[in-house]
């Protein structure tokens, strides 16, 4: 049965079947793309007890993506295969046009430098200036846009270039989808890092790209692991959609989140949301900055959007019962 629960302090929506619903796994080759870059690395899983114990859970950890391929944060997973991809066979100058909350602006812009090539990187206000620095500082060309996320994406989309972009609509579907099959070599280390399946992974969502890429890695073969989406209050856009049972806009505001500061998940990434993940809960900036400065002090260094899937945890807690190994996932670390 699919359960909406409001109160005062908690947004979630939970569907129990989720664990039932299947998808063909992402392809094969990725991760081996990957381990042949500078700066590639496995990013560590850190357990802790401390957290475990405040949650009434058997084990915690967290996937700690502060320094993933030079960069800090787990974006550079996605650009760097769909870039890869874009140019394959191409010959000459291109520029490579996104628009971004932050850090995949910067992971696009980084991978265009790297391959010789050009990068213009839309990017909507409520982006805080040292992320907009980090971009331009890796060469891109940046237009400031006066309005939000979902703007700035169809400016990136109009603007003359190659679009790199982590959300697709009808009509742009193939390099979203290349961009998830990155994110993939994250799942397959945290299967080689666990002892065994964990029972819940949190996952902080934006437009839910990287969400559909655990999505698909865990509904494409017989796994039980519970998957819970984590969407700042003032932009839960996945929430909204799964309540409504279709895809739905919703109206953002200013959060310290800024990466998961979106108003329409991915055409693309929506039916694997749809019918993939088991819950999704919406969690307050006071949520976050508590959650950041728990993690800092356990020495896991989140920036906002990944200490999200701590608070996530945090606020669900009482809808999700017994908790075997949780796995939260740090998209980023400190700005």
């Amino acid at each position: 049965m699919i359960r909406t629960t409001r109160t005062l302090s908690v947004m979630m929506f939970s569907q129990p079947g989720a664990r039932d619903w299947t998808c063909p796994p992402a392809p094969t080759g990725v991760r081996e793309f990957h381990a042949r870059l500078p700066d590639h690395a496995p990013t560590p899983l850190r357990e802790l007890p401390a957290l475990a114990a405040e949650l009434g859970a058997g084990r915690l950890f967290v996937k700690d993506e502060s320094s993933r391929l030079g960069l800090p944060a787990f974006k550079a997973l996605g650009a760097s295969w769909a870039v890869h991809r874009v140019l394959s066979g191409r010959t000459g100058q291109v520029t490579l046009t996104t628009a971004t909350d932050g850090n995949h602006g910067r992971a696009v812009a980084r991978m265009a430098r790297m391959h010789g090539q050009r990068a213009h990187v839309f990017v909507p206000g409520s982006v805080p200036t040292p992320a907009i620095d980090a971009i331009r500082n890796e060469g891109a060309q940046v237009t400031l846009v006066d309005g939000t996320y979902d703007d700035a994406v169809k400016q990136a989309a109009a603007a003359d270039g190659v679009l790199v972009q982590d959300m697709g609509w009808p009509g742009y579907e193939e390099v979203p989808a290349w961009i998830v099959e990155g994110y993939s070599t994250l799942c397959h280390e945290m299967d080689e890092q666990l002892d065994g399946e964990p029972g819940l992974v949190v996952v902080p969502v934006g437009v839910g790209s990287f969400a559909q890429a655990v999505v698909t890695h865990y509904r494409s073969r017989a796994s039980r692991t519970r998957l819970l989406a984590v969407e700042p209050d003032t932009a839960a856009c996945v929430l909204a959609s799964l309540e409504a049972g279709e895809l739905t806009t919703v109206p953002t505001g200013d959060t310290i989140m800024a990466g998961l500061n979106c108003g329409t998940p991915s055409a693309t990434s929506w039916p694997f949301l749809r019918h993939g993940l088991d819950a999704a809960v919406a969690i307050s900036d006071a949520d976050c900055t508590r959650a950041m400065a728990d993690l800092h002090a356990l020495g896991v260094h989140s920036g906002p959007c990944g200490a999200a899937s701590l608070a996530g945890l945090r606020a669900a807690r009482d809808e999700l019962g017994d908790l075997t190994t949780v796995v939260l996932i740090s998209t980023e670390g400190r700005p």
